[in-house]
């Protein structure tokens, strides 16, 4: 729209569209961006010819990308997403602690009140574990999701846990804040397109056969499709190649500032799974602050050599608070650590 352009006439555009059958989606501070949502491939010209002929409207762009929802062309303004009153992707760091898989009553909240008290801002912990061997640690289940919302209710931190199966996503939803999409689970549509139907806060992690940063932003697009604009990504590095035993996998810090060049979702990167050991997260959390992540995903345990999964890439309550100590001064220009103010309605 053209600059200074009146409700009236902002509204008149998307009337439009819905009188087509199509959504909008409006964005921008200065100058407002109407994003047309759903325009069927034979209607574009006729439809881009109009809207055009109408003054307020500056100048009507295709977007080329492939990731038509998820990208900045369709959005320019970042998404914030409100999760509980805290909002992620609006300049604060937000950060995200806990165990890697939820073990009993004592571990979980151990650790929800000491990552907590050491500024964590959302607690993470694992109901479902998708685990390589069927006779490896699968999760308590329903069991760890009453846990999470315990510790919740104990320290009013909300919560994010992985969902394995679409089946499950109306379960997990009642019990957690955030929905996460495991690496595993990135290319799994029909529980991208679930989780995109039940319009709960998602993080959608990178992984599949083949993470690239197109496919995943396209796989968030399945989301986005559905109506479920409270999308996040999350880094959590890719395989391993020639041989290499030194780290689980090898985190990309360059897709944080790539994400935000390409979309308006926010980007959190994960330096437990990015490395698989404890003593690499600090420097590559650090890494990722500086780059402008606008959240981190750490696995914190309160005994890691006894943990029943990924042990060896949990920090423990000090190293925690240690690197929390540090984080604030890494990037300045985009907000702190403490929990910012959400929006009245995530866009």
């Amino acid at each position: 729209m053209r600059k200074g352009a009146t409700k009236e006439q902002i509204d008149h555009v998307v009337d439009r569209l819905g009188e087509r059958g199509y959504g909008a989606n409006l964005s921008g501070s200065e100058v407002s961006v109407i994003g047309a949502i759903g325009v069927l491939d034979d209607d574009k010209a006729r439809l881009a010819e109009q809207l055009q002929s109408l003054p307020a409207v500056d100048r009507v762009v295709p977007v080329l990308k492939r990731f038509k929802l998820a990208s900045r062309e369709f959005q320019p303004d970042p998404t914030i997403v409100n999760v509980d009153g805290l909002a992620i992707g609006g300049g604060a760091l937000i950060v995200m602690a806990g165990p890697c898989s939820v073990e009993s009553e004592e571990q979980l909240l151990s650790t929800a009140h000491a990552v907590k008290d050491r500024g964590a801002n959302v607690l993470r912990g694992g109901a479902f574990k998708p685990r390589t061997s069927p006779y490896d640690f699968q999760g308590l289940g329903k069991e760890g999701l009453e846990l999470l919302a315990r510790a919740k209710r104990e320290t009013g931190m909300p919560v994010v846990s992985e969902v394995l199966d679409p089946h499950d996503v109306g379960l997990c939803a009642k019990y957690v804040d955030i929905l996460q999409i495991g690496a595993r689970n990135m290319q799994n549509y029909a529980l991208l397109r679930e989780v995109g139907r039940s319009g709960h806060p998602v993080l959608l992690k990178r992984g599949g056969m083949y993470p690239t940063i197109e496919n995943w932003l396209l796989c968030a697009e399945y989301i986005l499709r559905e109506g479920n604009r409270n999308v996040m990504l999350c880094e959590r590095g890719l395989p391993v190649a020639g041989g290499e035993t030194a780290t689980r996998n090898v985190l990309d810090v360059s897709a944080v500032a790539v994400v935000h060049e390409l979309s308006h979702l926010p980007i959190i990167v994960d330096p437990s799974h990015g490395t698989g050991k404890a003593s690499y997260v600090p420097p590559l959390a650090r890494a990722a602050v500086a780059a402008g992540a606008d959240g981190l995903i750490i696995e914190v345990h309160p005994d890691p050599e006894r943990a029943l999964s990924d042990g060896a890439q949990s920090l423990t309550f000090d190293q925690f608070g240690s690197l929390m100590a540090g984080l604030d001064t890494l990037r300045p220009s985009r907000g702190t650590s403490a929990p910012a103010a959400a929006p009245a309605a995530s866009r």
